[in-house]
This record gives structure tokens, C-alpha cells and sequence, in this order.
């Protein structure tokens, strides 16, 4: 039987507001597939950053509109 090798993956505890009808349907969706709003919420993101417009190379790029 193979051991068991616990893993700390890097997370880090965020706050943010989102309209109350967005939070509904974020918990909705997450009832449906069965799992925490926090995994389909990092999910989602994970997909929208690697699907946004100028990507090259398989790099992340944030048009520069959205930069802080």
C-alpha cells in the first residue's frame, strides 16, 4: 500500500463583496456539481485567468486597464 505524504498547497485567505443575487447563484452551481463555493469559486477564476484575450505562450497577461 502506498503511504500517504501529506502536501501543503499555498493558499491564502481572502475577503471580497459580491452582489447577494451572484452569491446565490454561485451556491446554487456549487449545490449542483457538489462541491464548497470556495472550490468552484477558485475554479472559475483559474478559468477566466487562462482564458483572457492576449495570452501568449501560455502566459498569464492582464491588459494593462486592469493593473493596479
Amino acid at each position: 500500500m502506498a503511504k500517504f505524504i501529506p502536501k501543503k498547497f499555498e493558499k491564502e485567505v481572502i475577503s471580497m463583496r459580491i452582489s447577494v443575487d451572484t452569491l446565490r447563484e454561485i451556491d446554487r452551481k456549487a449545490s449542483e456539481y457538489g462541491i464548497s463555493r470556495n472550490k468552484l469559486i477558485n475554479q472559475m477564476i483559474e478559468y477566466a485567468l487562462d482564458n483572457m484575450e492576449g495570452e501568449e505562450d501560455g502566459e498569464r497577461m492582464c491588459p494593462s486597464e486592469f493593473r493596479d
